[in-house]
């Protein structure tokens, strides 16, 4: 009977509760008149298919029968918060019959007619809350022959006395009852002899002052739900103390309460007090034939869990005691509790945890204690609990984590682990996030758990990883979550690239803010069954082909600093987000830019967050409204072809008897060059420009290539080997100041000097001191958008050597270097043409063309 009614309720409640269609304000279509805050005085008229008028924050003070005309399809009337003292007549909604739900909620309710709510015999819900009703109303029966009333809501009123009228014996309908937040001192068996023999599923006395105020007899009060069967009785936020609560479970001894709330009590010495009693044995012991399925003991001052404290509950499967004081669990505290399902011990002030803390919970099925400061667990503590399958421990101080339990799901996160210890995980939900976790070790170790299919460890620091880890097949794991971590520290070393092989059922794989400038070839190879990957936040400039996976659906690579994707790279994919990128709007992104405005994929964000960073002229320009009609070289050459043919067969003849003499005699023509420059231009000095930088170069080379780079470079070029010489060199040998920071003279030379040469051969490419001084040097080509760094191969160095390092290939695949010559008659040639390199200035950049389009841009060879 009781669950027919509910479901009633809960039908009418989603029919008459649903948002209201976008509608003009003060009309109506047929089915929903609409007049919230209309500056009503009276009630409009409707047509009579109306189901639904609402009328809240009107100023409607007269409510009578002709107030309404016959509407027999009216379910809901909403009434509330009206700003006029409201009059309700006999009979006022006898013209409504089919209502299901009435609304007088926040309206101040001046006069009430007895009959008010007579001629509604298929009302399912009747609110009145905050109407500054009396007590009247339940003594005076108004609610008589309301039998199909299910819900009734009298919170916030003035009532101070439950004595009902004898008509709520026939509401054999009403299943829920509010009377929370009135002044409600005392109650006993006679007021609430009306409702004796009916099942209720709520009745609510929250924050009422029930028995805190006054002194209650309570032999003679008695029970005042004798004969009531209550699924959820509210009594918290009244003060109850541990007497208070003692005695009213003495006097309710008996009565079937399946749920009682008492939380925001004031039980317990709280931390540092003794004048107040925490409750003990005798305090719930006559809820013993109560049959109390859940006790909320939540947000009190209980500081300790006394011996046996509930032993009489045998029926109670969940437990609420957050939000307490408890520092200490008493020996045998949970004794009885036999059927007990969940326990929440969750911010409380628990410190140490014994192997006999949780004695007498043989179906405990999820344990939190969440919040507390817990830093040491015994090995044994949950040795006991055989049914457990979920252990929340959460926020707390744990260093170490021996004492894991065999279970299904384990939480972890907020805790001080630093490393795991290598025991045997059995669980398919592991939570770490917000941990100290720095090697990967400990990655590789979790990932060999057999049955483990979610794991998350978001916001530790992994960043580590010093040997070479036996990889595992993991065919369980479908998410794994490694946000706000230092894997590029990692990968940069270019161990743990096999960090995801075998995880060959992996769908959600999340590795965003973790300072990743770059993906590991193939790192995702083996997630084969990968459909959702995060590589937001990053600082990637580029993808390669191939890097994601094939099937791959969601992506979001939003916050990173990618030029140019490649569009090709996206072809799998459903929803993908590429905002807040750093693009370069020259005409390399124009196939971008045409498949950004064709493709069927869903992109997310805005098209204001997908912006040009460079050039300057279009800084902050949507991509959607860039033009990329200059960046067709067909038409662009067409009119120069036949110029091009002529110019290049005249010269064609020439340049090739030119280039055979130069080079055939190279050494000789270029002395000559020399001598006659210097010749014309033996007065004249090279002056730098105002403010220009400490040195002219900045020289970067292995220390075992010194005696080299100095006979062969810096005896030719450096102004104090030779007053000849016209440039101002920096290197390590002589310009770093000796006990300082090497990364500090590093940065000190990459950015007081003008240029970076770098002298990359076989001992620089070993040499992590140099490698960090390139990385430099790049970020400063970054930073001033401008190229200031010079690459000298030195050697028999291959293209495959040199693109074997992650560090260079960047910039060796978009800039050009130079070769030490094997010939020695081309070092004079070399050695000048180094020095202008250094000694050249940038030129400026040219105006761009008012209209936001893109220019083509040529490298200069």
């Amino acid at each position: 009977m009781i669950m027919a009614h509910q479901l009633d309720l809960l039908v009418g409640v989603i029919l008459m509760a649903s948002p209201v269609l976008e509608m003009s304000p003060c009309s109506s279509d047929g089915r929903i008149a609409l007049f919230r805050g209309c500056n009503l005085t009276q009630i409009p008229w409707v047509l009579n298919t109306t189901e639904r008028l609402l009328l809240s924050f009107n100023a409607i003070s007269l409510v009578v029968t002709t107030s309404f005309p016959l509407l027999e399809r009216l379910l809901l009337l909403e009434l509330g918060t009206q700003y006029a003292n409201l009059t309700i007549g006999h009979e006022a909604f006898r013209n409504l019959p089919n209502l299901r739900i009435l609304d007088l909620g926040l309206s101040r309710i001046e006069v009430l007619s007895p009959d008010a709510f007579q001629g509604l015999p298929h009302l399912l819900e009747l609110r009145l809350f905050s109407c500054g009703l009396s007590g009247a109303v339940l003594r005076d029966g108004y609610f008589r022959n309301l039998k199909s009333l299910a819900r009734l809501d009298l919170s916030s009123n003035r009532i101070h006395s439950l004595h009902l009228h004898s008509s709520f014996q026939e509401l054999n309908s009403l299943i829920n009852i509010d009377f929370s937040f009135n002044q409600i001192l005392t109650l006993c068996e006679d007021e609430l002899r009306p409702l004796q023999g009916k099942t209720l599923s709520f009745f609510g006395l929250k924050s009422t002052s029930l028995f805190s105020r006054v002194s209650v007899v309570w032999e003679t009060c008695r029970n005042p739900f004798r004969g009531m069967r209550l699924e959820t009785l509210d009594l918290s936020e009244n003060g109850w103390t541990v007497a208070i609560t003692g005695n009213f479970s003495n006097s309710i001894r008996g009565s079937q309460i399946s749920s009682l709330i008492l939380k925001y009590h004031i039980m317990g010495a709280g931390f540092g007090f003794q004048n107040i009693k925490d409750p003990d044995q005798s305090t719930f012991a006559s809820l013993a034939r109560s049959s109390v399925l859940e006790l909320d003991l939540s947000h009190g001052f209980i500081f300790s869990l006394n011996s046996r404290l509930f032993e009489t509950l045998k029926d109670l499967k969940i437990l609420n005691l957050a939000s307490n004081k408890i520092n200490k669990i008493g020996d045998n505290a949970f004794y009885g509790l036999d059927s007990l399902q969940i326990l929440n011990l969750s911010y409380n002030l628990l410190g140490e945890l014994y192997n006999s803390n949780f004695n007498g919970l043989p179906r405990v099925a999820y344990l939190d204690l969440q919040g507390n400061h817990i830093g040491i667990i015994q090995d044994q503590t949950f040795r006991l609990l055989n049914m457990l399958q979920t252990l929340d421990l959460r926020d707390n101080a744990l260093k170490t984590i021996g004492f894991i339990p065999s279970i299904q799901m384990v939480l972890l996160g907020g805790n001080k682990l630093a490393h795991l210890p290598h025991i045997r995980f059995t669980a398919n939900f592991i939570e770490l996030s917000g941990n100290r976790l720095e090697s990967l070790s400990d990655l590789y170790f979790l990932l060999q758990a057999p049955q483990l299919q979610f794991l998350i460890l978001n916001q530790n620091r992994l960043s580590s990883c010093k040997a070479v880890h036996a990889t595992s097949e993991n065919p369980s794991l479908e998410q794994l979550f490694l946000a706000e971590n230092m894997l590029q520290l990692a990968w940069e070393t270019g161990l743990c690239w096999d960090v995801f092989k075998g995880l060959s059922r992996l769908q959600i794989l999340y590795l965003n803010n973790n300072y990743l400038n770059f993906l590991p070839p193939g790192i995702f190879k083996d997630l084969v069954a990968l459909r959702v990957l995060s590589l937001s936040a990053n600082k990637l400039i580029a993808l390669s082909p191939g890097s994601l996976p094939a099937n791959l659906e969601i992506l979001d690579i939003s916050r990173n600093q990618l030029f140019s994707p490649d569009p090709g790279l996206f072809s799998s994919l459903h929803v993908l987000d590429i905002t807040h990128n750093e693009f370069v709007c020259d005409c390399e992104l124009s196939t971008f830019i045409l498949w950004l405005n064709q493709t069927n994929v869903t992109l997310l964000g805005s098209p204001a967050d997908v912006y040009c960073m460079y050039p300057n002229s279009l800084l902050g320009g949507s991509l959607y409204d860039i033009s990329t009609q200059d960046c067709d070289e067909e038409e662009a050459m067409a009119s120069l072809k036949f110029s091009l043919f002529i110019l290049c067969t005249a010269t064609l003849t020439l340049s090739l008897i030119v280039t055979l003499i130069v080079i055939k005699f190279r050494g000789v023509c270029f002395r000559g060059y020399k001598t006659v420059r210097r010749s014309l231009f033996k007065d004249k000095a090279w002056n730098l420009e105002p403010g220009a930088s400490r040195y002219d170069a900045y020289f970067c080379f292995s220390s075992k290539d010194f005696e080299w780079a100095q006979n062969a470079l810096l005896k030719h070029l450096d102004v104090h080997y030779s007053s000849r010489n016209r440039l101002r060199l920096c290197f390590e040998e002589r310009d770093f100041i000796p006990g300082e920071n090497h990364i500090s003279n590093i940065h000190a030379a990459v950015w007081g000097s003008r240029k970076t040469v770098c002298l990359v051969s076989r001992h620089f490419l070993k040499d992590g001191w140099c490698l960090e001084a390139f990385r430099y040097a790049r970020n400063r080509c970054l930073s001033d958008l401008k190229s200031i760094l010079i690459v000298v191969v030195v050697g028999s160095l291959s293209q495959y050597q040199l693109m074997r390092h992650e560090t260079i290939r960047g910039f060796l695949q978009k800039q050009q270097y130079l070769r030490w010559p094997e010939d020695l008659q081309d070092v004079g040639w070399f050695l000048d043409k180094l020095s202008g390199c250094i000694l050249k200035e940038e030129k400026g950049k040219k105006k761009r063309s008012s209209s936001i389009r893109l220019q083509s841009i040529t490298t200069v060879s």
